[in-house]
Protein backbone atom coordinates (compact mmCIF):
# COMPACT_ATOMS: atom_id res chain seq x y z
CA UNK A 1 0.00 0.00 0.00
CA UNK A 2 2.83 2.43 0.71
CA UNK A 3 4.56 1.91 -2.41
CA UNK A 4 0.75 2.45 -4.61
CA UNK A 5 0.69 6.10 -3.07
CA UNK A 6 4.74 7.00 -3.48
CA UNK A 7 3.92 5.50 -7.28
CA UNK A 8 0.90 7.83 -7.57
CA UNK A 9 2.83 10.97 -5.90
CA UNK A 10 5.57 10.83 -8.36
CA UNK A 11 3.45 10.22 -11.29
CA UNK A 12 1.57 13.71 -10.28
CA UNK A 13 5.00 14.89 -10.12
CA UNK A 14 5.75 13.71 -13.46
CA UNK A 15 2.84 14.91 -15.08
CA UNK A 16 3.17 18.53 -14.86
CA UNK A 17 6.16 18.55 -15.46
CA UNK A 18 5.03 51.82 14.94
CA UNK A 19 1.68 52.82 13.40
CA UNK A 20 -0.66 54.36 15.77
CA UNK A 21 -4.04 51.96 15.48
CA UNK A 22 -7.74 52.93 15.80
CA UNK A 23 -10.50 50.71 16.99
CA UNK A 24 -13.45 50.88 14.89
CA UNK A 25 -16.68 48.91 15.46
CA UNK A 26 -17.66 45.53 15.54
CA UNK A 27 -14.05 45.18 17.16
CA UNK A 28 -12.21 45.87 13.85
CA UNK A 29 -8.64 47.58 14.03
CA UNK A 30 -7.57 49.78 11.20
CA UNK A 31 -4.21 51.38 10.70
CA UNK A 32 -4.73 55.08 11.25
CA UNK A 33 -1.73 55.64 8.67
CA UNK A 34 -2.98 53.75 6.23
CA UNK A 35 -6.86 54.07 5.97
CA UNK A 36 -6.53 55.80 2.19
CA UNK A 37 -6.89 52.91 0.39
CA UNK A 38 -8.58 54.18 -3.04
CA UNK A 39 -7.51 51.61 -5.73
CA UNK A 40 -9.87 49.12 -6.30
CA UNK A 41 -7.29 46.73 -7.70
CA UNK A 42 -6.35 45.66 -4.18
CA UNK A 43 -5.15 42.61 -2.63
CA UNK A 44 -6.72 40.99 0.13
CA UNK A 45 -5.25 38.26 2.75
CA UNK A 46 -7.66 36.74 4.63
CA UNK A 47 -5.88 35.00 7.41
CA UNK A 48 -8.43 32.39 8.51
CA UNK A 49 -9.21 31.59 12.04
CA UNK A 50 -9.10 27.62 12.18
CA UNK A 51 -7.70 27.15 15.52
CA UNK A 52 -3.93 25.18 16.10
CA UNK A 53 -3.64 25.07 12.29
CA UNK A 54 -3.06 27.37 8.98
CA UNK A 55 -5.49 28.41 6.22
CA UNK A 56 -4.94 31.64 4.30
CA UNK A 57 -7.07 32.93 1.22
CA UNK A 58 -5.68 35.41 -1.22
CA UNK A 59 -7.88 37.90 -3.31
CA UNK A 60 -5.42 38.76 -6.13
CA UNK A 61 -5.75 42.32 -7.78
CA UNK A 62 -5.75 40.17 -11.01
CA UNK A 63 -9.04 38.93 -10.30
CA UNK A 64 -6.96 35.39 -9.41
CA UNK A 65 -7.34 33.46 -6.14
CA UNK A 66 -4.73 31.59 -3.84
CA UNK A 67 -5.27 29.52 -1.01
CA UNK A 68 -2.00 28.85 0.94
CA UNK A 69 -3.14 25.33 3.29
CA UNK A 70 -6.36 24.08 4.36
CA UNK A 71 -6.31 23.68 8.03
CA UNK A 72 -7.73 20.71 9.43
CA UNK A 73 -9.69 18.05 7.99
CA UNK A 74 -12.98 19.85 10.38
CA UNK A 75 -12.02 23.43 8.87
CA UNK A 76 -12.39 22.56 5.59
CA UNK A 77 -16.57 23.43 5.65
CA UNK A 78 -15.68 26.44 7.46
CA UNK A 79 -13.17 27.30 4.84
CA UNK A 80 -15.13 26.72 1.70
CA UNK A 81 -18.47 29.27 3.25
CA UNK A 82 -15.97 31.98 3.58
CA UNK A 83 -14.47 31.39 0.22
CA UNK A 84 -18.19 31.29 -0.89
CA UNK A 85 -19.13 34.35 1.01
CA UNK A 86 -16.57 36.32 -0.76
CA UNK A 87 -18.14 34.88 -4.29
CA UNK A 88 -15.78 32.78 -5.71
CA UNK A 89 -16.13 29.29 -7.19
CA UNK A 90 -12.81 28.49 -8.48
CA UNK A 91 -9.29 28.91 -6.62
CA UNK A 92 -6.34 29.32 -9.32
CA UNK A 93 -3.80 28.69 -7.29
CA UNK A 94 -3.25 26.14 -4.26
CA UNK A 95 -0.27 25.84 -2.24
CA UNK A 96 -0.19 23.24 0.14
CA UNK A 97 2.89 24.21 2.20
CA UNK A 98 4.23 21.01 3.87
CA UNK A 99 2.26 16.97 4.74
CA UNK A 100 1.48 18.21 8.29
CA UNK A 101 -2.36 17.30 9.00
CA UNK A 102 -3.20 20.99 10.76
CA UNK A 103 -1.69 22.49 7.37
CA UNK A 104 -3.55 19.81 4.06
CA UNK A 105 -5.99 18.25 6.53
CA UNK A 106 -8.95 19.90 4.92
CA UNK A 107 -7.37 20.70 1.14
CA UNK A 108 -9.26 17.10 -0.05
CA UNK A 109 -12.49 18.91 0.70
CA UNK A 110 -11.90 21.98 -0.90
CA UNK A 111 -10.22 20.25 -3.80
CA UNK A 112 -12.84 18.64 -4.76
CA UNK A 113 -15.54 21.20 -4.16
CA UNK A 114 -14.14 24.29 -6.34
CA UNK A 115 -12.64 24.54 -9.77
CA UNK A 116 -8.84 24.22 -9.16
CA UNK A 117 -6.18 25.97 -11.24
CA UNK A 118 -2.51 24.45 -10.68
CA UNK A 119 -1.40 22.38 -7.09
CA UNK A 120 1.88 23.04 -5.66
CA UNK A 121 3.61 20.90 -3.42
CA UNK A 122 6.75 20.32 -2.09
CA UNK A 123 8.44 17.43 -3.08
CA UNK A 124 8.81 15.12 -0.08
CA UNK A 125 6.48 11.38 0.56
CA UNK A 126 4.55 11.21 4.12
CA UNK A 127 2.95 8.13 4.64
CA UNK A 128 -0.34 9.74 6.63
CA UNK A 129 -3.90 8.83 6.13
CA UNK A 130 -4.30 12.54 5.65
CA UNK A 131 -2.00 12.17 3.13
CA UNK A 132 -2.98 9.53 1.01
CA UNK A 133 -6.98 10.92 1.06
CA UNK A 134 -5.21 14.47 -0.55
CA UNK A 135 -3.29 12.67 -3.11
CA UNK A 136 -6.11 10.86 -3.77
CA UNK A 137 -8.77 13.72 -4.43
CA UNK A 138 -6.16 15.26 -6.57
CA UNK A 139 -5.51 11.99 -8.68
CA UNK A 140 -9.23 11.57 -8.64
CA UNK A 141 -10.39 15.17 -9.93
CA UNK A 142 -7.07 14.66 -13.11
CA UNK A 143 -5.43 17.75 -11.26
CA UNK A 144 -1.19 17.52 -11.66
CA UNK A 145 0.87 18.64 -8.78
CA UNK A 146 3.86 21.27 -9.61
CA UNK A 147 6.96 20.97 -7.87
CA UNK A 148 7.54 23.73 -5.29
CA UNK A 149 10.72 24.54 -4.39
CA UNK A 150 12.88 27.87 -4.02
CA UNK A 151 12.89 29.88 -7.29
CA UNK A 152 10.09 28.26 -9.05
CA UNK A 153 7.25 31.49 -9.62
CA UNK A 154 3.78 30.85 -9.65
CA UNK A 155 2.98 34.35 -10.99
CA UNK A 156 4.94 37.04 -12.13
CA UNK A 157 3.11 39.88 -13.85
CA UNK A 158 4.28 43.88 -14.13
CA UNK A 159 3.29 44.57 -10.53
CA UNK A 160 2.60 41.19 -8.87
CA UNK A 161 4.41 38.88 -8.42
CA UNK A 162 4.46 35.39 -6.47
CA UNK A 163 7.90 33.66 -5.98
CA UNK A 164 8.76 31.01 -3.93
CA UNK A 165 12.07 31.17 -1.72
CA UNK A 166 11.96 28.18 -0.44
CA UNK A 167 12.73 24.55 0.69
CA UNK A 168 16.25 25.40 -1.02
CA UNK A 169 17.21 22.29 -0.48
CA UNK A 170 15.87 18.35 -1.39
CA UNK A 171 16.46 16.70 1.90
CA UNK A 172 15.40 17.45 5.72
CA UNK A 173 14.92 15.67 8.79
CA UNK A 174 11.76 17.78 9.25
CA UNK A 175 8.56 18.04 7.22
CA UNK A 176 8.26 21.83 8.64
CA UNK A 177 11.46 22.88 6.74
CA UNK A 178 10.01 21.40 3.78
CA UNK A 179 7.78 24.11 4.12
CA UNK A 180 6.62 26.46 0.78
CA UNK A 181 7.76 29.97 1.85
CA UNK A 182 6.25 32.07 -0.48
CA UNK A 183 7.34 36.09 -1.09
CA UNK A 184 4.22 37.81 -2.24
CA UNK A 185 4.86 41.47 -4.13
CA UNK A 186 2.02 43.54 -4.63
CA UNK A 187 3.69 47.08 -6.32
CA UNK A 188 5.93 48.34 -3.34
CA UNK A 189 4.13 46.09 -0.64
CA UNK A 190 4.74 42.65 0.31
CA UNK A 191 4.10 39.23 1.78
CA UNK A 192 6.03 36.58 3.25
CA UNK A 193 4.03 33.47 3.74
CA UNK A 194 6.15 30.54 6.07
CA UNK A 195 4.43 27.99 6.44
CA UNK A 196 5.84 26.18 9.37
CA UNK A 197 9.16 26.92 8.43
CA UNK A 198 12.09 26.45 11.06
CA UNK A 199 15.35 27.89 11.40
CA UNK A 200 16.76 25.58 9.58
CA UNK A 201 15.05 26.58 6.37
CA UNK A 202 15.01 30.07 7.06
CA UNK A 203 18.84 30.28 7.73
CA UNK A 204 19.00 28.81 3.96
CA UNK A 205 17.14 31.44 2.04
CA UNK A 206 19.15 33.61 -0.24
CA UNK A 207 16.10 35.42 -1.85
CA UNK A 208 15.26 38.93 -0.62
CA UNK A 209 12.29 38.25 1.80
CA UNK A 210 12.43 42.16 3.44
CA UNK A 211 8.47 42.46 3.66
CA UNK A 212 5.95 44.46 4.86
CA UNK A 213 3.81 41.52 6.32
CA UNK A 214 4.88 38.85 8.20
CA UNK A 215 2.76 35.26 8.68
CA UNK A 216 4.61 34.44 10.88
CA UNK A 217 6.58 30.81 11.10
CA UNK A 218 5.11 27.50 13.35
CA UNK A 219 2.05 28.82 15.43
CA UNK A 220 5.15 31.26 16.41
CA UNK A 221 6.97 28.78 18.27
CA UNK A 222 10.67 29.45 19.62
CA UNK A 223 12.03 26.72 16.93
CA UNK A 224 11.14 29.21 14.17
CA UNK A 225 11.61 33.38 13.67
CA UNK A 226 15.16 32.83 14.21
CA UNK A 227 16.49 36.49 15.32
CA UNK A 228 18.52 37.10 12.12
CA UNK A 229 15.66 35.79 9.86
CA UNK A 230 13.52 38.54 11.49
CA UNK A 231 16.43 41.16 11.43
CA UNK A 232 15.69 40.58 6.94
CA UNK A 233 12.36 40.40 6.87
CA UNK A 234 11.57 43.34 8.93
CA UNK A 235 8.13 43.01 9.23
CA UNK A 236 5.95 46.35 9.76
CA UNK A 237 2.84 44.02 10.28
CA UNK A 238 2.83 39.98 11.57
CA UNK A 239 0.14 37.42 11.71
CA UNK A 240 -0.01 34.14 13.88
CA UNK A 241 -1.90 31.51 13.05
CA UNK A 242 -2.77 29.76 16.60
CA UNK A 243 -5.12 28.22 18.72
CA UNK A 244 -6.80 29.31 21.33
CA UNK A 245 -4.87 28.03 25.06
CA UNK A 246 -3.78 25.22 22.95
CA UNK A 247 -1.57 22.72 24.61
CA UNK A 248 1.80 23.86 22.62
CA UNK A 249 1.72 26.96 24.74
CA UNK A 250 2.38 28.84 21.20
CA UNK A 251 3.30 31.78 20.74
CA UNK A 252 6.07 31.26 22.47
CA UNK A 253 7.44 33.93 24.80
CA UNK A 254 10.85 34.50 22.89
CA UNK A 255 8.84 35.05 19.56
CA UNK A 256 6.83 37.43 20.78
CA UNK A 257 9.70 39.07 22.23
CA UNK A 258 11.58 38.99 19.35
CA UNK A 259 8.75 40.49 16.74
CA UNK A 260 8.39 43.53 19.05
CA UNK A 261 11.64 44.30 17.80
CA UNK A 262 10.32 45.27 14.82
CA UNK A 263 6.90 45.81 14.90
CA UNK A 264 3.94 46.12 17.65
CA UNK A 265 1.38 45.43 14.64
CA UNK A 266 0.83 41.32 16.24
CA UNK A 267 -2.38 39.47 15.31
CA UNK A 268 -2.94 36.47 16.60
CA UNK A 269 -6.15 34.72 15.31
CA UNK A 270 -7.18 33.28 18.44
CA UNK A 271 -7.47 36.92 20.08
CA UNK A 272 -8.77 38.75 16.55
CA UNK A 273 -10.30 35.63 14.76
CA UNK A 274 -10.19 35.94 11.32
CA UNK A 275 -7.63 38.86 10.13
CA UNK A 276 -7.66 40.36 6.66
CA UNK A 277 -4.59 42.93 5.59
CA UNK A 278 -5.32 44.61 2.49
CA UNK A 279 -3.07 46.62 -0.12
CA UNK A 280 -3.73 48.46 -3.27
CA UNK A 281 -0.07 48.27 -3.87
CA UNK A 282 1.09 51.12 -1.61
CA UNK A 283 -1.12 51.46 1.46
CA UNK A 284 -1.82 48.71 3.79
CA UNK A 285 -4.93 48.11 5.57
CA UNK A 286 -6.20 45.70 8.56
CA UNK A 287 -9.14 44.76 9.57
CA UNK A 288 -9.88 41.76 12.39
CA UNK A 289 -13.12 39.79 13.43
CA UNK A 290 -12.36 40.68 16.90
Amino acid sequence: MKKKFILLFILLFLCSCTKLEVPTSKGQVISEEQTNIVNQEVLKAHFLDVAQADSIFIELPNNKTMLIDGGEAWSSSKIISYIESLGYKKIDYILATHPHADHIGGLNKIIDYFEIGTIYMPKVVATSKTYENLLNTIGNKGLKIKKGAAGVEVLNEENLKAIIVAPTEDKYSSYNNYSLVLKLTYQDTTYLFTGDAEEVSEKSITADIKSDVLKVGHHGSKTSSSSNFLKRVSPKYAVISVGVDNKYNHPASETLTKLQKYTNNIYRTDLHGNITITSDGKNIKVITEK
